[in-house]
């Protein structure tokens, strides 16, 4: 009796058994991001509805900060389309944090605005919001590190290669979000 096809049999259903293995992680590593992705988009939605609102507000005060006030508006109805890729909602997401945080600083420049009950309302609920953002853009940075790290190691990548799976952009923080703030609180009294 010739054995000699056992040890390639093996050898091949170890492989067989690895593959769906690594194909089974990967599923699972892109659900986890797809989700954290999801949880994004229910923070972006509330940001989104608050906008408006944020411009009208800041419009009635502000008449030099025309530029970001429309900026806010674009990147905003941007977003808000319903054909842009995740990546694309990342990169446009970006921007916006980046303008309303531009905003954020240009307010500064209108102390009646800075005393308006409307404006300090929705200054608390956009940064609420934007806490909340925060901790779910961890969430899915880290689900995104966990796919890319698996569909970049070997072998893993050949699965991956083979099945279509890709890296992801991460969120990252905006150069307004990086900027030094200023904490320095003014004790003189108006």
């Amino acid at each position: 009796m010739n054995n000699s096809w056992l040890i390639p049999l093996l050898i091949l259903i170890f492989v067989l058994i690895w593959g769906l293995s690594v194909y089974n992680q990967l599923v699972n590593l892109r659900n986890l991001a797809k989700n954290a992705f999801s949880n994004i988009d229910v923070m972006l939605k509330k940001r989104y509805d608050l906008i408006p609102q944020l411009v009208q507000t800041v419009k009635a005060y502000m008449t030099y900060e025309k530029e970001i006030l429309e900026n806010i508006t674009t990147l905003r109805n941007q977003a808000i389309a319903h054909d842009n890729s995740e990546n694309q909602k990342v990169q446009i997401n970006n921007q916006l944090s980046d303008a309303i945080g531009n905003l954020m600083l240009s307010v500064e420049a209108y102390p009646e605005l800075k005393a308006s009950k409307n404006f300090l309302h929705l200054q608390r609920s956009i940064a609420e919001v934007e806490e909340q953002l925060s901790a779910s853009r961890r969430s899915y940075n880290m689900a995104i590190t966990q796919l890319n790290t698996k569909t970049e190691s070997i072998p893993s990548n050949l699965i991956a290669n083979w099945f279509g799976f890709e890296r992801k952009p991460l969120f990252k923080a905006t150069a307004t979000e990086k900027k030094q703030i200023d904490v320095s609180i003014s004790t003189s009294k108006n």
